[in-house]
């Protein structure tokens, strides 16, 4: 089975230009880029959720969910969690630190240094992407508001998620690296209890639709050690949705 392959870089990632000022990096700007450039059946969890007709099969790879506000004391928080990110935001485009110029050396040893669980070439394939050459050296070209993630993740309820996840139409795989998004950006936060909920209520709602399956690695294990993921995707790729058996 012959397969074609898009690669996007969102805006403020890569090779993508950065928001304007005052204009804050959600994770439904990035469907609308999605839906802006898409051409074939692929998407992300929230892309398959709102345009669930035009994903057949959608893969998770060591994803970081959205933030699920469990308790509804979480939820009337859910103001406080905003601001925050707004703050956050203006406060980044305020400061006006100049971008540091390295070498490409010193590029290098710093990603590594800053990210002991990336690989020298895995780092090289990174870097690639994530600087722009200037006349003197190179500088990170990721828009630093999106430096901490959290504040582009959504915040939804559980009452929502279920709504939302028999949206799907698509045939679901998740794989999770055991030292995974969690051990990398939350390395003291041993309650996953929000990211088995997720999987738990896929589970139940997707029933045979649903595949998850975990695997050795950190959270770049699909550029670290490929060959551990491969065989998983390739096979999910070329299986028949439920709806075709």
């Amino acid at each position: 089975m012959d397969f074609h392959y898009v690669a996007m870089d969102f805006g403020g990632h890569g090779l993508s230009s950065h928001y304007s000022p005052g204009l804050p990096y959600y994770q439904q700007n990035f469907v609308i880029e999605v839906q802006r450039v898409v051409a074939v059946t692929w998407g992300l969890a929230l892309y398959s959720c709102t345009f669930p007709e035009m994903v057949d099969k959608l893969i998770l790879l060591d994803r970081h969910f959205p933030l699920l506000l469990t308790e509804p004391t979480e939820s009337e928080n859910l103001l406080t969690y905003k601001r925050r990110m707004i703050e956050h935001t203006l406060q980044i485009e305020a400061s006006q630190k100049p971008q540091r110029v390295l070498s490409p050396e010193e590029m290098l040893q710093g990603f590594l240094k800053n990210n002991s669980h990336v690989g020298e070439e895995c780092a090289r394939l990174l870097l690639q992407r994530g600087t722009t050459q200037v006349a003197t050296g190179l500088v990170l070209s990721r828009d630093r508001r999106i430096t901490l993630p959290e504040y582009s993740i959504d915040f939804i309820s559980r009452d929502l998620l279920v709504p939302f996840i028999r949206k799907l139409q698509a045939h679901i795989l998740v794989i999770k690296a055991m030292q995974g998004f969690y051990n990398v950006r939350r390395e003291n936060d041993a309650d996953k209890a929000a990211l088995n909920l997720v999987k738990d209520i896929l589970k139940s709602v997707l029933k045979e639709w649903f595949q998850y399956t975990e695997v050795p690695g950190n959270h770049y294990i699909h550029m670290n050690q490929p060959q551990h993921v491969a065989g998983i995707i390739g096979s999910f790729l070329k299986s028949s949705t439920p709806n075709q058996l």
